[in-house]
């Protein structure tokens, strides 16, 4: 077999099930050979650059080892045919999550590198072990890099690249800028914030931003779907926050940053700006910038930034110390050394002016799948989208969030449910987030996600007439099991599979 996650599609007709097993996969992949863009990733790989540089190494003849160091189908088959199952199931299907993306080749391969072996606790020139001379000059390189991508002075900006994730940079410039039970303001979660931004229920204390410190949310005007910016500045001047974050995980529209800032300043309070679902777009100047507002501004890096899973966060000079120390030794130990060096290999390529005409077609795919969607007749929030996502209230077409993430999964397109205003329930939601960047990525154009918000709009045809005779209670899980006993053999959701597996497999698919 060829590489496990060799970047060739998968075949189009497969059954509705797509269990099929490692073996013959890759023949299969030869068989696509004969498709132009897929011929280079079926071809026979040669040796690169970094392997035959690379110091040569002992097959350990004499068994000198403990253990085999065999390739992953040889070591662990198991793993190997799950692998091979997932990038067929991405290979063959439509990915609309808006959090998700496809990374490239090259980050892949600093990521499944050597670079993985080392312990680094510390910054670089200040480690806590030796060995750290290459690992040291990787790291200054993802920092010039993420300062470079972002067009920010190194006079005025520090970045910190060792974040293991976005939720981790998050409560690192909390425990780095407030005290215990300090007051902050985040966007609600129900209309389109993030947990980590403070969400709690009145019986409960969601996440631990809530446990530590107090926090009040800021909201939509349901009317508009818009930021309240007016209520937001009435609530900060009585709850007189320490932080006010500007932010989203499901807003499709720009943050007034200047008008936050000038909030802030009127209760004397920090500026957050979170932009991991956007930060690539912030990086090609497609959607506004936080940095001319923001103290500090946190990112993930593998949304729109198309790099490996990890995170960011940029500070203004002042508090280079209070950020670092909040990092290590506050709430990390040893930095991901591979997923360092795969970032400095995204923010590289986020430089380029390659990357800037990606970003500006992932926002003319949102707005072409918007004014699609907005045809077929369906309610968005907002009204359409300024970024990569868009978020679908459902409920005037008669059905939710749930229930469509479950038809929709059974087609092989994949998104996911979410609170829209007005919604009661985070389990059973009124909508669905939809995001263009991983797509974009394999080569969509507007024509072509005006054709994918077709096939949404026919599964959620499915959605609702199954909606309609689910027998017994109509609860979220008697629509499941009637959904479970009837996707085998419905006309429908057959036809509608098949019709998005041979579109979805007449792309390229990047990466290893």
């Amino acid at each position: 077999m060829q590489s496990l996650c060799s970047g060739a599609a998968a075949p189009s007709k497969v059954s509705a099930s797509r269990q099929e097993p490692a073996t013959g996969f890759g023949s299969r992949i030869q068989r696509l050979a004969s498709r132009p863009h897929q011929a280079r990733l079926a071809a026979p790989r040669r040796a690169t650059t970094l392997e035959r540089q690379a110091p040569a190494v002992s097959a350990d003849p004499k068994g000198l080892m403990f253990f085999k160091d065999g390739s992953l189908e040889e070591v662990d088959p198991e793993i190997a045919a799950l692998v091979v199952k997932e990038k067929r199931r991405q290979v063959t299907g439509l990915e609309l999550i808006a959090s998700e993306n496809f990374t490239s080749r090259a980050v892949m391969t600093a990521v499944g590198s050597c670079m993985t072996n080392k312990y680094s606790e510390g910054l670089p020139g200040a480690r806590y072990y030796g060995g750290n001379e290459f690992i040291d000059e990787a790291e200054r390189l993802c920092q010039r890099r993420a300062l470079a991508a972002f067009g920010l002075d190194p006079a005025e900006w520090g970045v910190n690249v060792q974040p293991h994730s976005g939720s981790p940079a998050n409560f690192a410039v909390y425990t780095a800028l407030l005290k215990p039970h300090d007051r902050i303001m985040g966007l609600d979660l129900p209309h389109g914030g993030h947990l980590t931004h403070g969400f709690q229920t009145p019986k409960r204390r969601v996440s631990a931003t809530s446990v530590y410190f107090e926090s009040m949310p800021y909201r939509l005007d349901e009317a508009t779907g818009l930021v309240d910016y007016d209520a937001l500045e009435r609530s900060a001047l009585l709850f007189r926050p320490k932080l006010i974050i500007a932010g989203a995980s499901a807003y499709s529209r720009d943050f007034d940053y200047a008008r936050m800032r000038a909030i802030a300043d009127r209760v004397g309070a920090y500026l957050m700006a979170d932009m991991a679902h956007i930060s690539g777009m912030v990086a090609a100047g497609v959607v506004a910038s936080p940095f001319p507002h923001a103290d500090v501004v946190t990112t993930t890096s593998h949304k729109s930034l198309r790099g490996p899973r990890g995170g960011l966060i940029f500070f203004r000079k002042g508090l280079e110390a209070e950020i670092n120390q909040a990092v290590f030794p506050g709430i990390q130990g040893g930095p991901h050394n591979h997923t360092i060096s795969g970032l400095a290999v995204a923010l590289g390529q986020a430089a380029t002016p390659e990357f800037r005409a990606y970003q500006q077609q992932v926002l003319s795919n949102s707005r072409a799948l918007a004014e699609r969607l907005r045809a077929h007749g369906y309610t968005l929030v907002s009204g359409g989208t300024d970024n990569h996502l868009i978020l679908v209230d459902l409920k005037p077409a008669g059905i939710d969030g749930a229930r469509a993430q479950h038809v929709l999964d059974a087609v092989h397109i994949t998104l996911n449910k979410n609170s829209v205003p007005g919604d009661k329930s985070a389990v059973v939601p009124g909508g669905v987030r939809i995001g263009t960047p991983a797509l974009t990525t394999r080569g969509l154009r507007e024509a072509d996600f005006e054709r994918v918000g077709d096939m949404f709009h026919a599964a959620m045809g499915i959605a609702k007439e199954l909606s309609d005779s689910t027998p017994g209670d109509g609860k979220l899980r008697a629509f499941v099991a009637h959904l479970d006993a009837n996707k085998d053999t419905h006309a429908g959701i057959k036809a509608l599979a098949k019709e998005v597996e041979e579109f979805a497999t007449a792309f390229p698919m990047p990466g290893l």
